[in-house]
């Protein structure tokens, strides 16, 4: 940390001040380390990743990744996850993924697509708990959101508010708001998808939007898997009223 010293701080005193060239330094120093740069170049994908698959990326060891990634945290360019027993790491925000691009287009670098390891059959679709994963549902949570029926509660939360349009929204489509208001859980929140590393929704309302799409047999359960078959009718469906193409 710099320190400044200026005659008219008060009593001749001294004041902590960081200068905008020592923050960038520092920010640049984070950035510019090749393991890290690696790691970062991969998240730009939008997707989470383990500790273990980006220490992968970024060819070292899982503890000295695990020391990467820790000043990755510090330095605000990646947030943590918590999903179970594992922790994923993304980009901190959108700001960070400008910046990375606007580097990497400097650069000239390539960047790879990401390609899940997922058996095919659960990455369309799948149940997680009594909620829907997989790329269909990640797609119906960013039609949400774009849509503006839902938003984050708070910054820094997976928690999401269901907004006015959102509910007459949903509604029309058959999701049963009541029963889901009524439940004593969290009523709407982002999940970590396993395959498609982005959010699908979970809670009340995730449960009510599955029960909702199994009734109106627009997914079908498949016996003895957690694979979900979106019908012909769903794919229809989704389609005209939510312009998402399965």
């Amino acid at each position: 940390m710099l320190v400044a010293m200026q005659e008219h701080f008060g009593y001749g005193g001294i004041m902590n001040v960081e200068l905008p060239d020592a923050a960038l330094a520092r920010v640049a120093s984070a950035i510019g380390e090749a393991a890290r740069a690696r790691m970062l170049i991969c998240l730009l994908d939008g997707r989470a990743r383990t500790s273990t698959e980006l220490a992968v990326v970024a060819e070292v060891a899982p503890p000295t990744a695990s020391a990467h990634l820790n000043r990755l945290k510090t330095e605000n360019l990646v947030a943590v996850h918590a999903q179970g027993k594992h922790r994923y790491y993304a980009l901190k925000s959108a700001q960070v993924a400008r910046a990375l691009e606007a580097i990497s287009v400097l650069a000239g670098a390539p960047r790879a697509g990401f390609q899940p390891s997922t058996p095919v059959p659960y990455r369309l679709a799948r149940s997680c708990y009594d909620h829907m994963a997989g790329r269909i549902a990640v797609q119906m949570l960013e039609r949400f959101r774009a849509l503006r029926w839902l938003r984050a509660s708070c910054a820094g939360s997976n928690a999401l508010e269901l907004m006015q349009e959102g509910a007459a929204g949903l509604a029309a489509l058959g999701v049963d708001l009541d029963t889901a208001g009524a439940a004593r859980r969290k009523f709407a929140y982002g999940c970590l998808d396993w395959s498609e590393r982005r959010m699908h929704l979970a809670g009340a309302l995730g449960s009510a939007l599955l029960k909702m799409l199994v009734d109106r047999r627009w997914v079908a359960l498949e016996l003895n898997s957690r694979a979900l078959r979106i019908t012909s009718r769903g794919r229809r469906e989704l389609h005209q009223r939510l312009q998402i193409e399965t």
